[in-house]
């Protein structure tokens, strides 16, 4: 199965034309580096509405698997990437956010700052990465093995391929 993706920026400056996205084309590589084909792609500014309305059309419209979203998730007042997925949300996947977290912390003690939320609507799963390119790679790299099955699952067809044993990087060590 391909996955449909979704890769949305949320900037206020890159909404404007007054910085260059090097985030959201550096998350669609890394999906296609899995397969993934990139159905759709946009900056938009650091408004609520707006990213809940373009979370929900992706969603239920565009009929996307997957929507990455990077910016937005820091302490900063106009941050509102995570309330406007929440307001989109079916479901939390709280393990994925804690994954990228973690992962994060061992560049920066600064990535625990990060609100980025993991949800499901319908059968899309949506992520929110930090919006810093290096953040984004990093943190999207942290479950990229996860994003398979976890469409499956969502899609209904989990059959008979339920992973058993350690994570990958176990079996490594």
């Amino acid at each position: 199965m391909s996955i449909r993706a979704g890769v949305l920026t949320i900037s206020d400056k890159g909404s404007r034309g007054e910085r260059v996205d090097t985030a959201g084309p550096a998350v669609a590589a890394i999906l296609g580096s899995i397969g993934a084909d990139v159905v759709k792609s946009q900056i938009v500014a650091d408004e609520r509405e707006q990213i809940a309305t373009k979370l929900r059309e992706w969603a239920d419209e565009a009929q996307v698997d997957l929507v990455v979203t990077t910016g937005g998730t820091g302490l900063a007042q106009r941050d509102v990437t995570p309330e406007a997925t929440l307001d989109v949300a079916d479901r939390l996947v709280p393990g994925i956010a804690e994954v990228m977290r973690e992962t994060g912390r061992q560049s920066t003690h600064l990535a625990a700052l990060s609100r980025s939320v993991a949800v499901t609507r319908g059968s899309t799963l949506i992520l929110n990465l930090p919006g810093s390119e290096r953040g984004a790679r990093e943190s999207l790299e942290a479950v990229l093995d996860l994003l398979p099955h976890a469409i499956d699952l969502l899609s209904g067809d989990a059959g008979e391929r339920h992973p058993v044993g350690p994570p990958p990087e176990a079996k490594e060590a």
